[in-house]
């Protein structure tokens, strides 16, 4: 006989407890449990089926023509080269940052190269996404749409058309008879992920799941979501920005440090072929507390513009603020100049902001953030063909970062003339024409050289 339970699943985790406790002991998150009823004992009503034996590993064979391009070369790079078949990729980002936006232009753009496409949707009917569609461009009777909140009638759906590319948007409508929790709760988003990875592993269909986040900004839902798929892709970006960027948190099949660039328009996305050049449109000439510096995404350099502004402060507490930089960085290196080099900033407020909206996290960009501050507190303008990169440490020594030769080439590309870099690198990097090197082993060093 079937027992029905109750249960307490954390939703960040999907810890599992008999009772409600205020902190997960899996997660250590806090007020994340809720209850849900489970039904015990139930005899499941689909057959097991063992659709294969185990093989030696040397007689597995392996093709290289196993991805399929999705015609937007910006995802192609972070997927790792395309779209693998029989993978479960999810894409996450917060309520109309443009994920269903981007999935349409996949689709259009698959069936456009004669792939089969089932688009299944939870949330809106055929004539609401016929109608987005119609602002993308014209589709292919390749694409096939199906508006369906049980998996059950989906899978039926994938095996009457047969897709190579299946589209589940979103994760959180789908629901499974078998499991008596609501839709979107954590065992209804667990079960349907591991079934829809069944189904793209047996059928070798490339599933692409949406997913929405939580105000924390991770998906809705169990954290074993994302062990269980294959490639995690989020959509950042600020809603009142143009500018969407993809990045790659997991990835099986390649880097998971490659991002990509798009800008929005009424049309959909579109992709950002040289996101340094777009960043600095727009860069204020001879002002003080703006500078330039070069971050590596991946293989990629990406030219960015970091601004400062250091002011006496009017209360006894000193404020502190950052933008797209972690703000206890910020906190480090403005120690760092109070000790090492002599500038006094603990009567002052200070604002750092990176623009266009996109966060950084490398610490090659910490003399960037270090020249800002000088320069703003000094008001003295850094020159603003002069591009800056390096890590510093806590001793105020500016330490050599990785691939110093490719971004130093991305700035001479885009017409910079001096380069303020780690004099490890220097040492050890060719001239390059149109661009002067200026090595550097602390931070005094550089605050002399501006």
């Amino acid at each position: 006989m079937a027992k029905a339970k109750q249960v307490f699943f954390c939703q960040e985790c999907g810890y599992e407890s008999v009772k409600w406790m205020g902190q997960c002991p899996g997660c250590k998150a806090w007020n994340t449990f809720v209850e849900e009823k489970v039904v015990t004992g139930a005899k499941k009503s689909r057959e097991k089926t063992y659709a294969s034996a185990p093989a030696s590993i040397l007689s597995i064979t392996t093709n290289e023509e196993i991805r399929i391009t999705t015609g937007m070369k910006e995802l192609d790079r972070v997927l790792g080269g395309g779209i693998v078949k029989g993978s479960l990729v999810l894409l996450g980002g917060d309520p109309g940052i443009g994920k269903s936006t981007i999935l349409l232009q996949v689709c259009r753009n698959l069936t456009d190269a004669g792939h089969k496409v089932l688009y299944v949707s939870g949330e809106e009917s055929p004539q609401q996404i016929k109608m987005r569609a119609e602002r993308l461009g014209v589709f292919k009777e390749e694409m096939y749409l199906h508006c369906e909140t049980d998996l059950e009638a989906v899978e039926a759906a994938a095996a009457s058309v047969d897709p190579e590319v299946m589209v589940i948007d979103s994760i959180q409508t789908m629901t499974l008879d078998d499991v008596a929790s609501a839709a979107g709760s954590v065992s209804q988003v667990r079960e349907v992920t591991n079934r829809l990875m069944q189904i793209a592993k047996m059928k070798n269909i490339a599933i692409f799941i949406v997913g929405h986040v939580t105000k924390e900004g991770n998906v809705a839902g169990p954290r074993t979501l994302e062990h269980m798929v294959d490639t995690v892709l989020y959509f950042e970006g600020e809603r009142s920005s143009i500018y969407r960027i993809l990045r790659g948190v997991k990835n099986r099949f390649g880097s998971t440090n490659e991002i990509g660039v798009f800008e929005m328009k009424d049309t959909g996305l579109t992709e950002v072929v040289n996101p340094s050049q777009v960043m600095l449109e727009g860069r204020p000439i001879n002002a003080s507390g703006s500078v330039v510096v070069c971050s590596m995404e991946g293989t990629r350099p990406l030219l960015i513009e970091i601004q400062a502004l250091v002011a006496q402060t009017n209360f006894q507490m000193p404020r502190r603020t950052s933008v797209g930089i972690d703000y206890n960085r910020v906190n480090l290196l403005m120690a760092v100049l109070e000790k090492r080099a002599g500038i006094h900033l603990g009567t002052c407020d200070a604002y750092v902001n990176l623009t266009g909206g996109i966060r950084l996290s490398e610490p090659a960009i910490d003399l960037g953030i270090v020249m800002a501050l000088v320069s703003s507190y000094r008001n003295r303008a850094v020159d603003e063909h002069t591009i800056i990169f390096g890590e510093v440490g806590l001793t105020g020594e500016v330490r050599g970062v990785n691939m110093a030769e490719q971004r130093v080439r991305e700035a001479a590309k885009l017409g910079f003339t001096t380069c303020i870099l780690p004099a490890s690198n220097a040492a050890n990097m060719k001239d390059i024409q149109g661009i002067r090197l200026m090595g550097v082993s602390n931070v005094k060093e550089a605050i002399d050289l501006v």
